[in-house]
């Protein structure tokens, strides 16, 4: 099969952490990740795992990190080497089934009783499962020695991480289905209050699929976001948003609509809540300032190493939240469902698709990961990597 594999080589992650400062994405050239043209399949691992040929695969901001050297370490405990990237994965059975994956490597797929019944891959209040069973450790598919990941023309993937895509749907909306249910999570963790006003901090995919759960699936009174770029802030208003301006006009925008005064360079309320979809150091900063006194800042931007002054946490008694992956949801009305299903609900109100800006076979890796290192200033959303090719090419060999 052909594979993109990332090793352990820290002379590589050191250069890469160094180029890519100067250009995001350079990590592709520089960095530990090299093709495989005849690389080896991994083993099934046993009962009710199968093989995937995916079709289209993303490239997240969690993968641009990691093959920049700018992941945080506290992961390394949790990833085996070496592994092959990919996590927002379309592929397709060996019976001609499409399916998209749930990439978290949860209970069932690593042996274990789930914590409750029907509890999906990402429930749970202890993390020993990720690091146990017959896997190597990892967090997700894409990250995992065991079962490979979708930068590939094949893994492997446990049942319970299977959901099949239905005919209506094309392969450029189903490989968003996972960052969808990201957003999905990311909304329904910021438990927003009718008529509450919410800010967005970024638009890039994360920030976009989460305005679009926030106006399907909560009742606010407005949605507030800063785009960077022109095709941002289009997106953002066909999403959902209420109001989209420039990152700097947000603080304004969050005034106006709160009523709130200046106490120096401060609001004296601000947001009912605020969602960083960036997790910078200055995102995070500004997340808590735009958050009104005992209001909730969700973090769903991937933050790393950050120094942040949290003083204003502190006396504005705010409440930061984490958001990751996805899970079991409960919603309003009682009815309990998972962040996928919901994403799936989704796909059929929203155009998603519309964020799929470029796609690149396995062999242009270097010009697919500099693309999406810089996707918003040259017009893009997401950029994903085509194996239809590839895989058509391997059946008529």
């Amino acid at each position: 099969m052909k594979a993109l594999r990332f090793s352990r080589n820290q002379a590589r992650y050191a250069a890469a952490m160094v180029a890519s400062r100067l250009r995001p994405g350079s990590g592709g050239r520089w960095g530990p990740l090299s093709l495989l043209d005849n690389a080896d399949a991994p083993d099934l691992p046993g009962d009710g795992w199968v093989r995937v040929h995916p079709r289209l695969t993303g490239i997240c901001g969690s993968d641009l990190s990691t093959i920049d050297g700018h992941s945080s370490r506290y992961f390394e405990d949790f990833v085996s080497f070496p592994f092959v990237p990919g996590h927002e994965i379309v592929g397709e059975l060996a019976d001609g089934r499409r399916v998209v994956i749930e990439p978290v490597l949860g209970h069932a797929a690593r042996g274990f009783e789930p914590p409750f019944p029907g509890a999906a891959p990402g429930d749970g209040d202890d993390y020993r499962h990720l690091i146990c069973g017959h896997l190597e450790p990892g967090i997700q598919t894409g990250f995992c020695e065991s079962t490979g990941g979708g930068w590939s023309t094949e893994f492997v993937a446990h049942d319970s991480q299977i959901h099949e895509v239905p005919a209506w749907m094309s392969d450029e909306l189903a490989v968003t289905l996972e960052p969808v249910a990201g957003g999905v999570h990311a909304a329904l963790r910021a438990r927003v209050v009718d008529g509450d006003t919410v800010a967005v901090i970024g638009a890039g995919p994360m920030g976009l699929v989460t305005v679009a759960a926030l106006r399907h699936l909560t009742t606010p009174g407005s949605i507030i976001v800063g785009a960077k770029y022109p095709v941002q802030r289009s997106l953002a208003t066909e999403f959902g948003a209420d109001v989209v301006v420039a990152p700097g006009e947000l603080t304004r925008s969050v005034r106006r609509a709160t009523g709130s005064f200046m106490i120096g360079e401060r609001l004296s309320g601000g947001a009912d809540i605020v969602i960083d979809a960036v997790g910078s150091q200055e995102s995070i900063t500004e997340a808590i300032g735009l958050c009104r006194p005992r209001g909730r800042v969700v973090l769903l931007g991937m933050a790393g190493v950050v120094e942040v002054d949290l003083t204003a946490l502190w006396h504005r008694e705010t409440q930061l939240v984490g958001s990751y992956t996805y899970g079991t949801e409960r919603l309003a009305d009682g009815r309990a469902t998972t962040s996928f299903d919901l994403a799936m609900e989704l796909a059929g109100k929203v155009p998603f698709d519309k964020m799929v800006s470029a796609t690149y076979p396995l062999s242009r890796y270097v010009d697919a990961l500099a693309h999406a290192g810089e996707a918003g200033r040259r017009g893009a959303v997401k950029i994903a990597f085509d194996m239809r090719s590839e895989r058509h090419r391997g059946l008529n060999r």
